[in-house]
């Protein structure tokens, strides 16, 4: 093994994996970042931009419509009106600012696990199984958690720098441990 090749063990449920990094996985991950972020930014910007989304007609009627699962519950959010206010402006905004967050690699772990819980209720109320459960929202969900797992926001990211950023003589992550759940 070379010097710049690193080697992850994990045991969850007492089954044990390792492999190793190649050299060029680095690139991968910040190209799995920009990625994810270009697509969320573009998709939040485009929405905001318009001033005409609306996720009422969605919740009342896509889930029902596809089969899915979860239609109840998204029938019942879409019947609550507070609620659809809430996600008339989370969505748009949040795909907005979590695709932000993730270009420029700032609070990383926190937008993805947004992006990851968004992802999540996409492929419920998108439910189309007709090829598999695999589909492109599952994929997108995937992607943000790996950009978590990986740390990806210290690949060219602000996160890098943040985590360094000394609070009492100490860099901030060292100080206050908790925020590696937020940063990387």
């Amino acid at each position: 093994m070379s010097s710049s090749e690193v080697t992850l063990r994990s045991t969850v449920g007492g089954i044990s994996v390792e492999g190793q990094l190649h050299t060029l996985s680095v690139w991968f991950i910040l190209a799995l970042r920009l990625m994810i972020g270009l697509a969320f930014f573009q998709s939040g910007l485009d929405k905001v931009l318009s001033g005409e989304f609306s996720a009422s007609g969605y919740l009342l009627n896509a889930p029902a419509g596809n089969g899915s699962p979860a239609a109840g519950l998204f029938a019942a959010m879409g019947e609550t009106a507070w609620f659809v206010e809430f996600v008339n402006v989370a969505v748009p905004w949040g795909e907005l600012l979590i695709g932000l967050g993730v270009i420029v690699g700032l609070l990383t772990r926190l937008a993805a696990f947004w992006g990851a819980f968004m992802m999540l209720l996409f492929y419920l109320g998108n439910w189309d199984i007709s090829h598999g459960y695999i589909n492109g929202d599952f994929a997108y969900m995937l992607v943000f958690l790996s950009v978590a797992a990986f740390g990806a926001g210290r690949v060219l990211g602000l996160d890098s720098y943040v985590e360094q950023y000394e609070v009492g003589g100490q860099p901030l992550v060292e100080r206050y441990p908790w925020t590696r759940y937020l940063l990387g």
